[in-house]
């Protein structure tokens, strides 16, 4: 990596930027929370063993709704929780991939919700979907704020 690349990585908001807007701040904090949140709901619905294990379910239908529940367990350990402490971490002081790893966090939100209400508008509402529906709203929001707020995380000067 070039001294220009591995400073354009680590920059932060130079003076001439000013302070960290309040909206950004406030994606931070939401995604830094969105990330304990998530581990802590997962680690209780693996570790109480509130959903079954797929192959420990022999009715078909029962199995297919334990396999969608441990899918987005993993999906959400091994996707949206890294992405959302990097969400957190690069809001808080800017940086490219700070902004690229929320955005790519508030897709992961708009897309698993909408399988999430499908699912529950068919059934029951989950208590992940009730819990998790005000994220997929601040993400919606977020994807087109932070894309207007762009300029504080990229560099003009890319060469």
């Amino acid at each position: 990596m070039t001294a220009e690349t591995s400073e354009l990585m680590t920059t932060t908001l130079n003076a001439s930027a000013g302070p960290r807007p309040t909206g950004v701040t406030v994606l931070a904090i939401v995604n830094g929370f969105a990330f304990c949140l998530t581990l802590l709901f997962w680690g209780v619905v693996a570790f109480k063993k509130l959903v079954p294990f797929p192959s420990d379910v022999a009715a078909v239908a029962e199995r297919a709704n334990a396999a969608v529940t441990w899918g987005f367990l993993f999906g959400d350990i091994l996707l949206s929780a890294p992405l959302l402490f990097l969400a957190a971490r690069g809001l808080w002081r800017p940086s490219p991939l700070g902004w690229t790893a929320a955005q790519m966090a508030n897709v992961l939100w708009v897309y698993s919700m909408i399988v999430i209400l499908m699912r529950d508008g068919f059934t029951v509402m989950s208590p992940g979907g009730l819990l998790f529906l005000p994220f997929d709203l601040i993400a919606l929001w977020a994807t087109f704020y932070l894309w207007k707020q762009r300029h504080l995380f990229w560099s003009t000067e890319l060469k």
